[in-house]
């Protein structure tokens, strides 16, 4: 592992336990136990966690943490070995851990031992990776881009190869000729779909920074028109925007 990762932190956690803890540059974080390799806590950018561990689960590499997400491995429940198997009784080791684009991401490991041989005897590798990440945006990919960072006077010409656009720090882009539906995963599992009519462009902004007290919590995905358009008297100009979540 690089112990100098971006965003990966390897800390004493309950009952003295090994606990992982990934921040993403948008605030999500994550923690994981590297017994059972199990996750245990998920908190978006507003501090409210999304996951749930039971008051009276038990730190103490005796018993399985009760909650999070656990490994139900080789098995899930009853069976010819203990109740899902014993992933969740073992220590998983740190493999790798990388930073794509201001989000944590770590590899974990579990290999056979005496004990997993003891009631299933095989040889393997079990690998779990995890990251946590903020809000993103699809279908932008293949657009024209007046990237105004970092001067908004002065935007460089490119062209959007992702397929998911990130909000690592500050982003102040226009898209050009952008399609008429794109989607926002909001970093909470929710997908924003933003359908529009008659708006040719599109423009992503986050402040970072800029706004420190808040920056967080929002990013825009704003649909624009960057071009003139020209009307003669009595003429109209309508544009829309539907905005749905799944």
């Amino acid at each position: 592992m690089n112990k100098e990762t971006l965003g990966v932190r390897v800390t004493e956690g309950e009952g003295s336990l090994p606990k992982v803890v990934l921040t993403s540059a948008g605030g999500s974080e994550a923690e994981l136990y590297l017994f059972g390799g199990c996750v245990t806590s998920w908190k978006a950018s507003n501090d409210k966690d999304l996951l749930f561990v039971r008051p009276d689960a038990v730190f103490n590499w005796k018993k399985p943490i009760s909650g999070g997400v656990p490994h139900c491995f080789p098995q899930f429940g009853p069976g010819p070995m203990q109740q899902h198997g014993f992933a969740r009784n073992m220590d998983w080791s740190i493999l790798d851990s990388e930073n794509v684009e201001g989000n944590p991401v770590i590899t974990l490991e579990l290999k056979d031992g005496p004990y997993s041989r003891a009631m299933w005897d095989f040889s393997f590798q079990a690998l779990f990776k995890a990251s946590v990440t903020g809000a993103s945006v699809k279908g932008l990919k293949g657009c024209k881009t007046l990237n105004k960072d970092p001067d908004p006077k002065n935007p460089v010409e490119g062209k959007e190869e992702r397929d998911r656009v990130t909000f690592p720090g500050f982003v102040d882009c226009i898209y050009l000729d952008a399609p008429s539906v794109v989607h926002l995963d909001n970093g909470l599992g929710d997908t924003i779909t933003i359908r529009n009519t008659n708006w040719s462009d599109a423009v992503l902004w986050n402040p970072h920074m800029q706004m420190e007290a808040c920056y967080k919590d929002f990013v825009c995905v704003e649909n624009a028109k960057i071009g003139k358009v020209q009307l003669e008297p009595e003429q109209s100009w309508t544009a829309k925007q539907h905005l749905s979540i799944n």
